[in-house]
């Protein structure tokens, strides 16, 4: 009799135990950097994430938290889609790049970019990057140790309840020590590194052309002029009417476009010659904070601006 009730003592002693043990790991998220919590797991659905700096533990993909003491309704958050894998940092193992969406239990639906990185196997999610309230998810992709996110998101003059028309796409590197984001290039206004931020990142969409004599040329629609640069020396290149295609020649600062050739289906009103055209001007690049590629055309003669 006394040897049962030691051993049921010793049961509830080791289940106290690991109960206090997961209470101080999970509450030091809140209280400093999301890597002091660090759950075992061979998987991102099941790490811990940081949404506006609160930490959200996911089991099986998703999280909820309750509200209230009075209310039923629970903040969730859970994974959208299925996680695209690569390398971030380098060490030659698959790492993930995600979108979580979180129901915070208002009329709001919130979705937000992370990444979870794979250390000897076990998954660390990061702090999260806010994409938009009910846009709609799109590519995801994990290439020379950058995470890209593409989205749809709503226009300024749209309404939540009709669809999102606006194609968006967000750059994202994480620092592995304290699993924070950086973030190197975004569609939105003003956030971007441009230190980093290279060529064949992501594709361009031509913004507009302007001369030094004052004149500008403009697209219709800046989504329907598009560059993507390959790691091969080959470019691609959509227009309102056809599709272009050549080589480039980069040295420092310095860059070419040569060996252009397009189809040849005509289209009223397209501005695709004046792209052409422009494109064989080229001369030099850089990059700006606001997450632009400015192409500068020869003798001083003008600049291109791509987001």
């Amino acid at each position: 009799m006394k040897k049962m009730f030691l051993g049921s003592v010793v049961i509830i002693a080791l289940v106290l135990a690991g109960g206090y043990y997961f209470y101080v790991s999970t509450s030091k998220v809140g209280d400093t950097l999301i890597n002091e919590a660090k759950i075992v797991n061979s998987n991102p659905q099941n790490a811990t994430y940081l949404v506006e700096n609160e930490p959200f533990v996911l089991v099986n993909g998703l999280a909820e938290k309750d509200i209230s003491f009075e209310s039923e309704t629970k903040n969730k958050l859970s994974i959208i889609g299925e996680p695209a894998y690569g390398d971030i940092d380098g060490d030659g193992d698959e790492d993930a790049v995600l979108v979580l969406i979180n129901e915070p239990g208002g009329s709001g639906t919130f979705y937000y970019a992370a990444i979870a990185v794979n250390d000897e196997g076990k998954y660390k999610g990061t702090d999260t990057v806010l994409l938009g309230d009910r846009i709609v998810p799109g590519e995801l992709s994990i290439a020379d140790g950058k995470a890209i996110v593409n989205y749809i998101d709503h226009s300024s003059d749209e309404i939540f309840v009709t669809p999102p028309s606006v194609e968006k796409s967000l750059i994202l590197q994480a620092d592995v020590e304290s699993l924070r984001l950086i973030l190197i290039a975004n569609d939105f206004e003003g956030e971007a590194d441009e230190n980093v931020m290279t060529l064949d990142m992501k594709p361009w969409n031509w913004q507009k052309t302007t001369y030094n004599n004052d004149t500008e040329l403009v697209p219709n629609k800046p989504e329907d002029f598009r560059v993507t640069f390959n790691d091969d020396g080959t470019f691609s290149a959509q227009t309102d009417c056809n599709s272009l295609g050549g080589s480039y020649e980069v040295q420092d600062n310095k860059i070419s476009f040569g060996n252009i050739a397009a189809t040849m289906m005509f289209c009223e009103g397209s501005k695709e010659q004046e792209f052409s055209a422009m494109l064989g001007e080229v001369q030099s690049y850089l990059f700006t904070s606001k997450g632009e590629l400015v192409l500068e055309l020869k003798m001083d003669s003008g600049s291109s601006v791509f987001r």
